[in-house]
């Protein structure tokens, strides 16, 4: 387990879309959730199944080693990739960016945010049992 002040560091030194080679580690549930990527740091990559190509065949197998781009990072000290390989990217991976993250062009080459701590609302919402507090969906 990575403490949070090594998380700080990582996350410090990575920028959006900078290419780090990777390799396949996990696929746990081909068409489901996406892939794990080992980066060779202290914290792991994980590839969104919605970055994917909508076949899991067409995903990358364990053991695969591909370049990836930095996608996101936050709290949950994980680094979040894109393939760089359009082999292993979602095939309309353009429109779905224009749609979802439209920023993304200039987010390029930019510093990954702190996401800082918790807000008050965050923190109810996690030691609640019912769900996140009234008002905040």
């Amino acid at each position: 387990m990575v403490t949070e002040v090594e998380w700080a560091r990582i996350r410090r030194g990575l920028r959006f879309g900078q290419v780090v080679e990777g390799t396949v580690v996990k696929v746990p549930r081909p068409g489901a959730i996406g892939i794990f990527v080992d980066i060779g740091l202290s914290v792991g990559g994980f590839v969104d199944v919605v970055l994917l190509p909508e076949r899991s065949d067409d995903w990358p197998a364990e053991g695969t080693v591909a370049d990836f781009e930095i996608w996101w990072a936050d709290s949950r000290h994980q680094i979040r990739l894109k393939p760089a390989d359009s082999r292993y990217l979602r095939t309309d991976f353009e429109d779905f960016v224009r749609c979802v993250r439209p920023r993304w062009p200039s987010e390029v080459g930019q510093p990954v945010p702190d996401p800082g701590p918790p807000t008050l609302d965050e923190m109810r919402s996690a030691l609640r049992s019912d769900g996140p507090p009234a008002g905040s969906v």
